[in-house]
């Protein structure tokens, strides 16, 4: 897929002074239509994508281009030691610039998203899946779950699937995130209903866990306490959960964590439903907007919508008027 963004006017990257591009000699006016193009190039780049003050941009070296009526011109922000370098084609009259892009349809990550041995919720066998990489400890993340179980669950019943994958932020915003998603995942390897019970109790609970405090020891001792009471109530191998908690093995969240930077996922909750993402704790209605497109697409037609409440009366609305 190739898609091909204009951009009005002309583009703004990260740019400190001395960028430079390489102008035409027939450009009217020399010199200072040259360093008035540049200019109007960084301004339009750093305003279209938000690029942060700190960042320089480097406009490159100006080509005939591919496409009849654009030459190619490469744009460099840096930062420190990082560099990015972006293409760009701009018109052969000055007058815009666009931005040529191509999508492997093939090898879209969004379409592979590895969700081998996580535990499921729904009907394993539904050809929609929401794939959500969730953080426990995060306020925006319990929100969507108390929108999606049991309200959505119920409401495509069959036709679902949930799958969780792990995507704790860091530790100076969310210190017990990962030691949750550790113990989670304890719970996981011997039984995916005490770890949705598991998830379920953190996202309604979660200040429980914080405590008043704010003490980090005692909200890890909360979390094994949680997780061994689940266990109990399930069932489960006690001694070999325990031996799970005291050993805090990181290395299945963080190559969730690996994926989730693949697929360019910085906050949570992220969500794919069969590929389409969302971001954050959307309205109850557009998260089944989603999930609708997704059925449709699967030749299935959603449940229709639900009902909405009756407007209550207006005083002296009712009566026979005698």
């Amino acid at each position: 897929m190739i898609r091909f963004y204009f951009l009005p006017g002309l583009l703004a990257l990260c740019l400190a002074a001395g960028c430079r591009a390489q102008i035409p000699a027939s450009t009217p006016g020399g010199a200072n239509d040259a360093a008035d193009l540049n200019r109007r190039i960084e301004v339009m780049v750093r305003a279209q994508y938000n690029v942060p003050p700190e960042y320089k941009v480097e406009l490159g070296t100006r080509k005939p281009g591919k496409i009849g009526g654009y030459d190619e011109l490469p744009v460099t922000l840096t930062r420190g030691e990082k560099k990015t370098t972006v293409d760009f084609l701009i018109a052969s009259d000055n007058k815009t610039l666009a931005r040529l892009e191509t999508f492997d349809l093939a090898k879209d990550p969004v379409f592979s998203i590895n969700i081998a041995g996580r535990p499921m919720r729904g009907n394993p066998d539904a050809k929609v899946t929401i794939v959500n990489f969730d953080d426990l400890e995060c306020p925006y993340c319990a929100r969507l779950h108390k929108s999606l179980f049991p309200d959505t669950l119920e409401r495509y019943k069959g036709n679902v699937r949930f799958v969780y994958k792990d995507n704790p932020l860091p530790a100076e915003m969310h210190p017990w995130a990962m030691h949750a998603a550790v113990d989670a995942n304890c719970l996981a390897d011997q039984n995916s209903d005490v770890y949705w019970q598991y998830v379920d109790y953190l996202h309604s609970h979660g200040q429980e866990v914080t405590g008043p405090d704010r003490n980090l020891p005692k909200s890890f001792e909360a979390l094994d306490r949680i997780a061994r009471q689940e266990a109990t109530v399930g069932k489960l191998d006690t001694p070999k959960l325990d031996a799970c908690l005291s050993k805090q093995d990181e290395s299945a969240v963080k190559e969730s964590l690996h994926e989730a930077a693949a697929l360019k996922i910085d906050s949570a909750p992220a969500v794919f439903v069969n590929g389409e993402r969302f971001d954050g704790a959307i309205p109850e209605e557009q998260v089944w907007a989603v999930i609708d497109r997704a059925l449709r697409a699967q030749g299935i037609e959603p449940p229709p919508p639900p009902a909405k409440p009756a407007a209550p009366a207006s005083p002296g609305a009712t009566g026979s008027g005698n």
